[in-house]
């Protein structure tokens, strides 16, 4: 089981932004610290794995990972695209339009952005009381 994911940020203002527009909306909390940003869907049993925004520990500038992506699992298709929009309202860039992709199954819904910082984040919904891609 995961117990936490970390991504790097220089700007913790412009990731705070950026990930409360797409995270609140999902049902994380936020709190802020002197060592970054603490994202967590609350005191759940199993606990959920809670995301981290913070400067890198040794203090050099942070980097995105290559071939490195988070992903956040919405409850719908239209939050998708909405919690996208939100992203590139709240600084992001877009990485995919949401949608179906052919290589994926019928049913996964998904759009691609990247933070501020450059970090990959994956919105999907996977719903099967939503229509999928082949009607």
């Amino acid at each position: 089981m995961i117990g936490y994911v970390t991504v790097g940020a220089d700007d913790i203002a412009a990731a705070r932004q950026f990930y409360d527009a797409i995270l609140l909306p999902l049902g994380y909390g936020v709190t802020e610290g002197p060592e970054g940003l603490s994202y967590a869907l609350g005191a759940s049993e199993p606990m959920q794995p809670e995301f981290y925004v913070k400067p890198p520990f040794d203090g050099a500038a942070a980097s995105a990972g290559n071939g490195a992506m988070v992903a956040f699992e919405a409850g719908a298709q239209a939050q998708v695209r909405a919690l996208h929009a939100a992203g590139l309202a709240a600084g992001g860039s877009d990485e995919g339009a949401p949608g179906f992709r052919p290589d994926y199954g019928a049913r996964f819904y998904v759009g691609y952005l990247r933070d501020p910082q450059g970090n990959k984040v994956a919105l999907y919904s996977a719903n099967p009381d939503e229509p999928g891609r082949d009607g």
